[in-house]
């Protein structure tokens, strides 16, 4: 009996420690529709550290995201970045989004978008790569308010594409 207790001990504690300092990626995105303003207001979350590195791998190896220490071309950056990856079909047109800017929380970046003259949704479809072409194991999450509905999709490697339908 204590031999297994020991063997059990051997084999769990290793499978513990492993989970412990895997790392998970993932971004979670807000869309939400204003229709008094007839705008479609996003609000996207990522880590610092992981969109710190994929900017320096992508563009400058120097780029540092910190307030107080930034490259003057880091929005541009990061605009170019988030149209290349993040595209949206307003009832199955193509449709350009504004970057209004981004902040820091903590250990979070977080981006302003916005996409303005939209009277009605009747289908919304988005894509979104961001960070995906750095991790393999990316997740994004998309959380929409629109039309008073709350829907969500999961968008990964393979599968980054999704549409919601609102007649």
């Amino acid at each position: 009996m204590k031999n297994l207790k020991i063997a059990l001990l051997l084999i769990v504690i290793p499978m513990l420690a492993f989970s412990a300092i895997h790392k998970y990626y993932v971004s979670v995105t807000k869309i939400e529709y204003v229709k008094e303003k007839e705008a479609i207001q996003i609000i996207s979350r990522v880590f610092i550290d992981d969109f710190e590195r994929l900017l320096r791998e992508r563009y400058d190896e120097n780029i540092t995201l910190d307030v107080e220490d930034e490259l003057s071309t880091i929005n541009m950056y990061i605009e170019r970045y988030l149209n290349e990856k993040i595209q949206i079909h307003i009832n199955q047109k193509p449709t350009a989004f504004n970057f209004l800017g981004k902040e820091y929380e903590d250990e979070i970046l977080i981006f302003y978008l916005e996409i303005e003259g939209i009277k009605e949704i009747q289908s919304f479809q988005i894509t979104n790569t961001v960070l995906m072409d750095l991790f393999e194991e990316q997740e994004n999450i998309i959380r929409t308010n629109i039309n008073g509905k709350n829907k969500s999709i999961l968008l990964r490697n393979g599968n980054a594409k999704g549409v919601l339908n609102f007649n």
